[in-house]
């Protein structure tokens, strides 16, 4: 007699789900295998444009740089960094040490510096060695500073890069006598005035250089000693990465 199957008994062999599920999972590491195998990126370039420009996508904190080191190991692909953003980087490298050994050669370490940041390169110039307390015209002796620095935004790796000259002040209060209403607008005067002076005697193009007042709005420091209020009295010529000149310029 033939024995019939019951409801309840257990069939042999893998549940049907399971070859659906094999599949799926075989095509999803063949899907990984290709794209691993497209993210090869040359190291090499990739620590050669985030040593210069950190900060972007959140991948770097501010302020902060990229030592030389070791090629970095990243699957980020190397599509992502252009001839030009490579060649930009090496320029405002370059800038930076002739800067930097510009002010060692004068003893100005501490009152002129130079920094490359996510939006380009920045000079940074303390107030004391252009300008005295809330004044805003340019010394004497300070000239030939800035002509030298106009001389650096005149060079052929930055040449057609726009510069944007910013003034700030620390938060103390302007004193009655002094010409100006607010910290506004001495910060403002100051920078409009390296900006005339650099139009001026260097002629630098006036379409490519642009001037802003923060007054102590964007600090460097805490204003809570004399000298960190002396780190924030200065003036930024800040050299616009391509990316941010455009809009800069629109």
């Amino acid at each position: 007699m033939r024995r019939i199957r019951g409801n309840n008994e257990e069939k042999k062999g893998s549940p049907a789900w399971m070859i659906t599920y094999s599949d799926m999972v075989t095509l999803l590491l063949c899907f990984f295998v290709l794209l691993f195998a497209f993210s090869e990126v040359d190291a090499q370039k990739f620590q050669a444009i985030m040593s210069s420009f950190q900060g972007s996508l959140g991948i770097i904190n501010g302020g902060q740089t990229i030592e030389d080191g070791p090629p970095l190991n990243t699957n980020i692909p190397s599509e992502i960094i252009s001839s030009e953003d490579l060649e930009e980087a090496d320029d405002f490298r370059k800038i930076k040490r002739i800067v930097e050994e510009y002010a060692e050669e004068r003893g100005l370490q501490e009152e002129v510096q130079a920094k490359i940041e996510e939006r380009g390169l920045i000079i940074r110039i303390l107030n004391n060695v252009f300008f005295d307390s809330g004044k805003a015209i340019i010394k004497s002796e300070a000239e030939e500073i800035l002509l030298d620095i106009g001389d650096v935004l005149l060079m052929e790796e930055v040449n057609e890069k726009h510069i944007k000259i910013e003034g700030h002040t620390d938060s103390d209060k302007l004193i009655i006598t002094s010409q100006f209403k607010s910290n506004w607008e001495l910060s403002a005067m100051r920078a409009t005035r390296v900006l005339e002076f650099l139009l001026e005697h260097k002629g630098i193009e006036g379409d490519r250089i642009s001037f802003s007042g923060f007054a102590y709005y964007r600090p460097v420091a805490p204003n809570d000693s004399p000298e960190n209020k002396a780190k924030n009295r200065r003036v930024d010529i800040v050299i616009l990465r391509s990316s941010y000149s455009k809009w800069e310029t629109n």
